[in-house]
């Protein structure tokens, strides 16, 4: 993948503007929220729910032999904009820890509320892995 940056633009902050990927399989992640496998929420609060929704993207790819690093879009919709804003330094420490320095093209959607209470945040992405043998 190639990261995608206008000349003269200021580089963004934990994401990319865009993302450039040699076609090969693509794997779509629905929508995921903070609860485990069994479909329970151990916490109300952001900070868990953004980092096992990102752990259960993470467990989808991987059943596609996908990693952090093919992840070439994620979109967030959180329902929890104070939260948010006041959990970023631990949202960014999760970030690091789960998906290293790699920054997909992503979008953050402030919404009403989510299907799953007491979800604060979902999280779906979009992987790009290379074609079998190259």
């Amino acid at each position: 993948m190639k990261t995608l940056l206008p000349e003269g633009w200021a580089a963004p902050i934990g994401y990319a503007n865009g993302i450039e990927a040699e076609a090969g399989r693509i794997v779509f992640v629905a929508g995921q929220v903070g609860w485990d496998a069994q479909q329970r929420f151990a916490s109300e609060d952001i900070v868990p729910q953004f980092e096992q929704a990102l752990v259960n993207i993470l467990a989808v790819l991987a059943l596609s032999g996908a990693g952090p690093q093919h992840i070439c879009r994620m979109t967030a919709y959180c329902c929890d904009k104070p939260g948010y804003l006041a959990a970023r330094r631990d949202l960014g420490a999760i970030w690091k820890r789960r998906m290293g320095n790699h920054y997909p093209a992503m979008s953050m959607i402030f919404v009403a509320d989510l299907l799953d209470h007491p979800a604060r945040i979902e999280l779906e992405a979009t992987a790009v892995l290379p074609r079998s043998g190259g």
